[in-house]
This record gives C-alpha cells, sequence and structure tokens, in this order.
C-alpha cells in the first residue's frame, strides 16, 4: 500500500532530483498545484506552485522522513522565492492529504522554527491538497537527462532535524 505527498519548494527540477532517490520513494512526477488555473501548463499556471508528487511506501520512508528532507533541501524561510527564482510560483508548501500529514505537517514546521538550523521563522505554507496538474514532458526528470542542468537544491551536510520538547 502506498501513500501521496505533494510539496512545493521552487523549481520542480531540483527537488525532483533529489527526493527521487530517497528509500521508499515509489515514484515522482512534477507538476502546478495550490493555484487557480484548470489544465495548467509552463506557459500558463497562474497561481499555482511548481510541485512535486511524491507515491512513497510508508512501510520504507515515513511522512514525516520525507518532510524533514525537504526542509533540508531548500530555504523554507523566504517567501515566494528559492535561490535565484523568484514569485509565487517557486513558494513554500505542503498540500496534506489528510488530517494526519496536516498534523505531521505542523509538528514538523515546529520543529524546524525550534532548531534554529534555518535563520529565520518557516514560511511554508500548509494547505489541503488540490488539482495537480502534470506538467509538460520535457520537465520530468529533467535532471537525469541534463545532469548538468540547474537546480538550486542540494542537501546540507550534517543537517539534522531535532524534535522539540513538548510545553512542560
Amino acid at each position: 500500500m502506498t501513500e501521496r505527498a505533494v510539496l512545493a519548494g521552487g523549481c520542480f527540477w531540483g527537488m525532483q532530483d533529489l527526493i527521487r532517490k530517497l528509500p521508499g520513494v515509489v515514484s515522482t512526477r512534477v507538476g502546478y498545484t495550490g493555484g487557480d488555473v484548470p489544465n495548467a501548463t509552463y506557459r500558463n499556471h497562474g497561481t499555482h506552485a511548481e510541485g512535486i508528487e511524491i507515491i512513497f511506501d510508508p512501510e520504507t520512508i515515513s511522512y514525516r522522513r520525507i518532510l524533514e528532507f525537504f526542509f533540508q533541501i531548500h530555504d523554507p524561510t523566504t517567501r515566494n522565492r528559492q535561490g535565484n527564482d523568484i514569485g509565487s510560483s517557486y513558494r513554500s508548501a505542503i498540500y496534506y492529504v489528510d488530517d494526519e500529514q496536516r498534523r505531521i505537517a505542523e509538528d514538523t514546521i515546529a520543529d524546524v522554527d525550534a532548531s534554529g538550523l534555518w535563520p529565520g521563522k518557516v514560511v511554508t505554507e500548509v494547505e489541503p491538497v488540490g488539482d495537480f496538474w502534470e506538467a509538460e514532458p520535457e520537465h520530468q526528470d529533467y535532471l537525469e537527462r541534463y545532469p548538468d542542468g540547474y537546480t538550486c537544491h542540494f542537501p546540507r551536510p550534517n543537517w539534522v532535524l531535532p524534535r522539540r520538547k513538548a510545553a512542560e
């Protein structure tokens, strides 16, 4: 039995390239989500973010672990920006599929804020999942086809998210 996660954290090429390599990730596809345009495309995606849909095996990798990696490979403290990419298409967002994912997302964000690993507070949106419009074929698996292609995502070495202490 697999589960689904939908995330946005800047240009979808770099996100897909790193997340697909996690043990337990069954498949990924990039697309447009969290916005207002039906049948979104690269040239016409309205208020959608560039996102990634992740199908994963929860017996091998937890949703929490996926979110921890998500916060390790992009800067969740820059609103509508990731590196050189600026605009709402590049916002940080978690689109939850059920209340349990929402709870885990909020808990993980609280841990990131408490950790001090980032210089500011997390601005990642947490919203219910909506339509996911698959991006054009040339955007799928982009960095596998163009290994030297553009990305602003990378794992930060020694970045380990501690869990905050529960309030006394």
